[in-house]
């Protein structure tokens, strides 16, 4: 069976081919053309990674991902379609899916999801899903630390998740598919389809937030 990163990257590829490179994206002012360069530059050109930590080298990144961007289309999603490189460790397939299968989905859904629309695109495999919340669960106390709130996510099936524990403020339940409450942890909550409970304050306490990794 082909590995998670693997379903997915290609996945997002046959998409970036439906859409073309000038399709919006979540990651705004990006394009369906950035974002493949920032995918291919992430992948294949850690020369160029420091300029996302400091700010003298990001004009170096910067313009590294636009000549990516400047590509014809089908060739630069062929270079994301392709892989990592022979030298690189996500070559295996346990390493891949680590690093790149949770990238690979939100930066698919951030193309499917475009439009800013609310609510699924596709069906997502089971296994996705349950790997989804295999990520949750062990990295959404990382993902929700900066919320002022108590925050418990909530699959439909009715299997729950705390990741912050109960604040002044009160708590905030998230309920939704493990696909949801993973783009609500990466920030994308104005697209997810989420059931949403608690006082209003404590539920814009956490949409005020800066959730997520970084």
């Amino acid at each position: 069976m082909t590995h998670l990163a693997r379903t997915e990257r290609e996945s997002l590829c046959d998409t970036f081919e439906a859409v073309g490179p000038d399709a919006p994206t979540l990651c705004s002012p990006w394009t369906t053309a950035d974002l493949a360069a920032h995918l291919v530059v992430r992948e294949r050109r850690p020369d160029l990674a420091p300029g996302i930590w400091i700010p003298p080298l990001a004009g170096r990144l910067e313009d590294g991902q636009a000549d990516y961007a400047a590509k014809p289309w089908p060739e630069l999603v062929d270079l994301v379609r392709s892989g990592p490189p022979s030298w690189a460790p996500t070559q295996l397939a346990s390493v891949d899916d680590a690093v790149n299968f949770v990238e690979f989905f939100i930066h698919h859904e951030d193309v499917l999801r475009g439009d800013g629309q609310v609510g699924p695109r596709r069906e997502v495999p089971l296994r996705e899903q349950k790997a989804l919340w295999k990520t949750l669960k062990r990295m959404g106390k990382l993902f929700f630390r900066r919320s002022p709130v108590g925050v418990v996510l909530e699959r439909t099936d009715g299997k729950s998740l705390t990741v912050r524990g109960e604040t002044e403020l009160g708590t905030v339940t998230l309920r939704g598919e493990a696909t949801e409450l993973v783009l609500a942890a990466y920030g994308r909550r104005r697209v997810a389809d989420l059931q949403v409970t608690g006082s209003d304050e404590a539920v814009q306490a956490l949409w005020d937030a800066p959730l997520g990794l970084s």
